[in-house]
């Protein structure tokens, strides 16, 4: 079920592509309409995968790739609408594709362990999933704004600057991603500990529940990019980093969120295993 996602994620790809070269209105159109539809197919297949595990799939690390991927397109999307541009779309497809591929190749097999069947579960990793996707945003934002930057130091006004939006534009739009993503993310970790607590009472046998703490390393990567994130909002707003440094911090928060969802989900063994 997950392929159809990939292969229109892919075409839209392209076609942002094409806008990207050409910059003709037709083909940016195009592009956003193709990105549409697979986001809708990409809701429709969550919404089967929900019906058949009775919760949002994301208790395993394909599905919860997948979910994170749909929100990450419904993030960019939602900025893409409100602002009528465009020029993201070219560095933003390939990302949605090579992230897509993990639970297209191997979906795995959702889990439905009794000591998930609480609210607090769902709100705690639906917010953190918002919150990585908005940081995911915030982190292209930031290396693009490094390349206009770069592009105008050198007073190299051609093919590049031409086409990504002005450094100030870059600069907002990774501002309010970062801080819509801090707000998910301090709300995730905050219903996360409430709900470990919770379900420690109600099962004090499960080995998950009592290995999840600061060692563990999907819960030190967690308090890591909350860390990060947090010292961003402030030195932004006390410090005055804006605009490179602040692009920089965003990109760095956002390879320590791909490092929870890749390589630890995956390779090194966590008490999120249910």
């Amino acid at each position: 079920m997950n392929v159809l996602p990939l292969v229109l994620y892919a075409a839209a790809g392209i076609v942002y592509a094409v806008h990207f070269a050409t910059r003709q209105p037709q083909a940016g159109r195009l592009a956003t309409t193709v990105l549409i539809v697979a986001v809708l197919t990409h809701t429709f297949v969550i919404g089967m995968q929900t019906m058949e595990v009775r919760h949002v799939p994301f208790a395993n690390p394909s599905r919860a790739i997948s979910t994170f991927v749909w929100l990450f397109a419904l993030s960019y999307l939602y900025l893409e609408i409100t602002t009528d541009e465009r020029a993201m779309g070219v560095f933003i497809m390939p990302l949605l594709v090579g992230l897509q591929v993990i639970p297209a190749l191997s979906p795995g097999v959702e889990s439905i362990d009794p000591v998930l069947d609480s609210p607090w579960f769902w709100v705690h990793v639906s917010s953190l999933l918002f919150a990585y996707a908005s940081f995911a945003l915030a982190g292209v934002l930031g290396l693009t704004y490094v390349v206009q930057f770069k592009e105008i130091k050198k007073k190299h006004l051609g093919y590049l600057y031409t086409r990504l939006p002005s450094l100030q534009t870059l600069d907002v739009m990774n501002s309010r991603a970062v801080a819509i993503g801090w707000l998910f993310l301090t709300a995730g970790v905050i219903v996360g500990a409430v709900w470990t607590a919770q379900a420690r009472v109600a099962a004090p046998d499960d080995p998950n529940l009592q290995l999840m703490a600061l060692n563990d390393p999907k819960v030190f990567v967690a308090v890591l990019t909350w860390v990060v994130y947090s010292f961003a909002m402030v030195a932004r707003r006390v410090m005055g980093w804006t605009g490179r440094r602040a692009a920089w911090l965003s990109a760095l928060g956002f390879a320590i969120v791909l490092l929870n969802f890749l390589p630890i989900s995956y390779f090194v063994t966590t008490s999120h295993t249910f």
